[in-house]
Parts: C-alpha cells; sequence; structure tokens
C-alpha cells in the first residue's frame, strides 16, 4: 500500500457514504467529492445524515475506530419534532430498547439555542403548529440509524441530523462536501486516542 491517508470529510444530506452505487437510480456517493485511490469510511453515516465522515487507508487505526470494544466517542446534534422533556432526555442518558437491543449510556441535552449550521439541502419539512429543538447527544457506539431510533423511542422523532465530532475530530474549518487531510498534531491526538482505548 502507499501512503497512509487520513481525512475529515463534511458529509452532505442525501450522499452515499461508499464510491460507487449499483442501484438502479444511482445516487450520489463519496466519489462525486474525492478523488483519492483507496480510501475508506471509518464507520458511516446514513444517505440522510450529514457532518464529520473520517476516511482512511490505515486499516488497523480504521478497526480500532469502529469496534464497540473500544468505545469511542461520536456526538451529535439531532433536531427533533417537539420539545424533549427532561425525562425523554434521561431515558436516552440511561439507554432504551431499540428492536430488542438496549443501548449503552449516552450524554443527552438540550441546545439552548439552534446551532449555527449550513440549511440543509432540501430543508426539513416543518409542521406550523409542530415546534422542533435541537439536541446533543454522544454515543460510544453507532448501530444502524441508531440516533433516530433512540429519539423515536422517547417519542421525539428526528427531522435533522448531524454528526459534529468524533473521536475527538471535529468539522472545524469544514465546509458542506469539503475535505481535507489530518494535520500531524490531529493525527497524533487521534493516534493517542486509540493507544489509550487500547490499555483499558
Amino acid at each position: 500500500m502507499g501512503d497512509r491517508q487520513y481525512i475529515r470529510f463534511y458529509k452532505p444530506y442525501g450522499v452515499l457514504c461508499q464510491f460507487t452505487d449499483d442501484s438502479p437510480s444511482p445516487r450520489l456517493t463519496l466519489k462525486e467529492y474525492i478523488d483519492l485511490p483507496e480510501v475508506y469510511s471509518v464507520g458511516r453515516l446514513d444517505f440522510d445524515s450529514e457532518g464529520l465522515l473520517l476516511l482512511t487507508n490505515d486499516g488497523q487505526l480504521k478497526h480500532r475506530l469502529i469496534e464497540p470494544q473500544f468505545e469511542h466517542s461520536r456526538t451529535y446534534w439531532a433536531q427533533v419534532e417537539r420539545i424533549p422533556t427532561e425525562q425523554a432526555l434521561q431515558q436516552l442518558r440511561d439507554g432504551v430498547t431499540i428492536q430488542g437491543y438496549q443501548t449503552k449510556p449516552a450524554i443527552a441535552n438540550l441546545l439552548n439555542q439552534e446551532p449555527d449550521l449550513p440549511p440543509r439541502d432540501p430543508p426539513i419539512r416543518f409542521r406550523v403548529n409542530v415546534p422542533t429543538a435541537w439536541i446533543e447527544l454522544t454515543l460510544t457506539e453507532g448501530k444502524n440509524r441508531q440516533v433516530r431510533k433512540m429519539t423515536a423511542a422517547v417519542g421525539f422523532p428526528t427531522l435533522r441530523l448531524v454528526r459534529v465530532a468524533m473521536a475527538g475530530l471535529d468539522l472545524t474549518g469544514l465546509d458542506v462536501g469539503q475535505w481535507r487531510r489530518l494535520t500531524e498534531y490531529e493525527l497524533q491526538q487521534l493516534r493517542l486516542k486509540v493507544m489509550l482505548r487500547r490499555l483499558r
């Protein structure tokens, strides 16, 4: 393999977390944004989710970041229908049952104001008589569509979902659809986190 690549990417809404799409109606893929050979996403973001995606050709690092046993944090901002109650937030913190699986404890807080995010294209569909709110959720696992299932389970469906941080990295300096390589400092900090998790 050639040089190691470590990429931060701000994935837009409506983009697959892969470089090809063999479906009958092809959708946008990472290839439309990233022209690098043989890099792979570290975990996934759903087609209808946005935000931080890490890509690399370092298989060992990727394994350490996505294996549940290492419990690397992932932070999301979720715009939900209606205003979550403290009881609902506590349920998210304690863990909820989704399809027979009990989620691990999470950090869940109501944001005091709407976060400063670029408009989504297309925007969510507002209902005039139904308010929305934003919550911040930090998980240490990444099951399929987990955040959406968790908020729905406590009665507040997710309308828009943005991953804003993962393993100490965030979206700082990136616009929607942009990517850049990790700096040496960012890579050192990421490797340090991986090593610390190995020692737990």
